[in-house]
């Protein structure tokens, strides 16, 4: 299946990303064609890839003259308590293979994001107490169990208010978790038998925080799933972004075999 842009995938995504989704129920294997991972002069292999779930937060708080802020009249303002649970977050997610990453933030009296969530607007005093407080980012998770469980840490801490503040925050839909199963790894194992073969070295697992979310995430839960198994290449999502040329023949060579020698085994 050939899909198009991954950064901007349509939405709801469960439509977008339909046909795919019905791809890997039916599918025993998945082989996903983004760049191999490459380290040195060292190819790896990607059995696992983090989730990426928007996230947005929105506080609000009393406004007023800044004389009076955190006394029980205005309390302490959405300003302070989006800086509360950002520093809460970030003290508290730490886990392994769990980020979670601020892209944009805002606070003012107002203050809002755009449509789009990647633009925010502000305006404000010195000396007024911010009334509202916006904040927009990412979180990436190893496991649908280890998603669900970081999400409930967050709610909880954003739950947490200040004197005369609120806060909510929203989840959008995301790449799911390709979790490093036992089938993804058999598929490394087979894969590496045709390293062999050719004489090429063995292919270790890649550390998964090193890799970005991508679409066979969609597929893993339901197929055997191997990522990158396309070119090398460098510079992604930026001007510049190159591929090494040398690294075709190679990734070609090993797909073909790998193909052909899962194509040969029973269901």
């Amino acid at each position: 299946m050939l899909t198009g842009d991954e950064e901007r995938i349509g939405a709801p995504l469960a439509q977008a990303r339909a046909d795919l989704i019905a791809a890997g129920k039916w599918a025993d294997v998945a082989l996903e064609y983004e760049n191999v991972a490459t380290e040195g002069r060292r190819d790896w292999g990607t059995t696992a890839r983090r989730s990426s779930t928007n996230w947005a937060i929105t506080a609000t708080g009393v406004t007023g003259h800044s004389s009076a802020v955190f006394g029980p009249a205005l309390g302490y303002g959405a300003a302070y308590e989006l800086a509360r649970i950002l520093d809460a977050l970030r003290r508290e997610l730490p886990e392994p293979n769990v980020t979670f990453n601020v892209g944009v933030m805002a606070a003012g009296t107002p203050a809002a994001l755009d449509d789009s969530g990647v633009r925010a607007t502000a305006s404000g005093k010195t000396n007024i107490v911010a009334a509202q407080a916006v904040a927009r980012g990412d979180l990436r998770t190893l496991s649908a169990e280890q998603d669900a469980r970081v999400q409930a840490r967050m709610r909880a801490i954003v739950a947490r208010h200040l004197p005369r503040t609120n806060a909510t925050i929203t989840f959008s839909d995301g790449y799911p978790p390709m979790a490093p199963t036992a089938g993804n790894r058999a598929l490394l194992a087979r894969l590496n038998r045709v390293n062999r073969d050719l004489s090429l070295p063995e292919m270790p697992e890649y550390d998964p925080a090193k890799r970005g979310a991508a679409d066979s995430s969609f597929v893993a839960a339901d197929a055997d799933t191997l990522g990158g198994m396309g070119a090398s290449g460098g510079g992604a999502h930026a001007e510049g972004e190159w591929i090494d040329l040398s690294s075709l023949p190679r990734q070609a060579t090993r797909s073909a075999i790998l193909i052909s020698r899962l194509a040969a085994e029973k269901r």
